[in-house]
């Protein structure tokens, strides 16, 4: 890649990243109401790689429970359809079980 370029990747990188880091840090909304946002936003389209990471996020930063998750589950569910609420469960659900399982220094699944 020529000098030029790798300076165009560099400043639109430093660029999104300053862009989310001041979002995220307006005062407006805290930063639980934002997840929960964007978990709603990206459960509807269907962006379940996306979905993934911010319930992982949510639950390992005590900004959800996993009581908290699972209402999530219902109420998404009523409002994304059946089929994205149930991968949403499934998503939960396996994350909480993973969660579970770290805390208490098992790496088997418990069957």
């Amino acid at each position: 890649m020529s000098e030029p370029a790798m300076e165009t990747v560099d400043s639109f990188g430093m660029t999104a990243e300053r862009q989310f880091a001041e979002v995220w840090s307006r005062t407006v909304l805290s930063v639980r109401e934002r997840r929960l946002l964007l978990l709603g936003l990206l459960v509807g389209q269907g962006l379940h790689d996306q979905t993934d990471v911010q319930l992982d996020t949510a639950l390992r930063s005590g900004e959800l429970t996993e009581t908290e998750l699972r209402e999530v589950v219902v109420f998404l569910t009523l409002y994304a359809g059946w089929a994205r609420g149930s991968k949403l469960n499934d998503q939960v659900e396996g994350l909480i079980e993973r969660v579970r399982q770290a805390r208490s220094g098992r790496s088997d699944h418990a069957g």
